[in-house]
């Protein structure tokens, strides 16, 4: 008998729309409260500075309502099950874009605010199956906003990392997306069913090939928290680290992640 074929995972749209405008704005307004020498502070992005991280997130949001106003494409050749893997195609331009931004002196809360309108404008009405055309092809909007709450949830989390004492929060909403996501794509890049990853209380999946669990306790178990989870993911952090600092359980011979993270970065 063939394996059975893994559903994909929905996404409530409503949600998703609201995750995103209501994490955009606190990020804005945390934003807003920094100084000159605040925005001047490294970020763990290369040579990134806190201002150029911020000019970015305006840059992820803005690009919903630039792709809503372009033409729909003929296909949706990328999905929330291929995304992350195609991220890395797009980093020099992007990282050539922000800096033109910045280097414009563009003042960051206009930026902000000029693109949280856009998108107010732009969304309503619009069907979540509608096509837009992203960086690196056709997907449809709703699996699109679910990647803007990578980009902000993520991107929030190198904020507070960058900006001592700065602890802007996660909309709860925004951060299970991306953790399930990511936890999705894990699953993608390394199918099967012999360790079970555990990121409690937003994702469960299976992977890795070998004998696969079907009840009691799995023999091979990884668990961590949400933001450990995506800083792993995400190559924010290392896998030995995490293990040392016990922020990361691992049980099982097979229980070992190393050589499949980062997913992206």
């Amino acid at each position: 008998m063939p394996p059975a074929k893994k559903r994909v995972r929905a996404y409530d749209p409503t949600k998703i729309r609201t995750a995103v405008l209501t994490q955009f704005t606190t990020v804005r307004e945390a934003v807003a409260g920094l100084s000159d020498e605040q925005l001047g502070r490294p970020t763990r992005l290369g040579d990134w500075t806190v201002r150029e991280l911020a000019a970015h997130l305006t840059m992820s949001l803005g690009a919903v309502a630039r792709a809503l106003d372009a033409p729909e494409p003929a296909e949706a050749d990328v999905t929330l099950q291929n995304w992350a893997f195609r991220t890395s195609a797009a980093a020099d331009q992007v990282d050539e874009d922000v800096r033109t931004i910045v280097a414009g002196g563009a003042d960051l809360d206009a930026l902000f605010g000029q693109a949280a309108d856009r998108l107010g404008q732009a969304l309503p009405g619009v069907p979540p199956t509608r096509l837009v055309r992203m960086r690196f092809g056709g997907m449809t909007l709703a699996d699109f906003l679910v990647t803007r709450t990578v980009e902000l949830v993520v991107h929030t989390d190198d904020l507070n990392d960058a900006v001592p004492g700065l602890d802007v929060p996660h909309d709860r909403q925004a951060l299970a997306a991306c953790t399930r996501l990511l936890a999705d794509t894990l699953a993608l890049k390394a199918p099967g069913g012999a360790v079970e990853v555990r990121v409690p209380p937003y994702a469960v999946v299976q992977c890795v090939e070998g004998p696969r669990h079907t009840r009691g306790t799995p023999p091979n178990v990884v668990e961590t928290d949400p933001l450990t989870w995506i800083r792993l993911a995400t190559g924010r952090t290392t896998w030995r680290a995490e293990l040392a600092a016990a922020r990361v359980t691992a049980s099982g011979e097979r229980a070992d992640l190393e050589g499949l993270l980062p997913l992206m970065s």
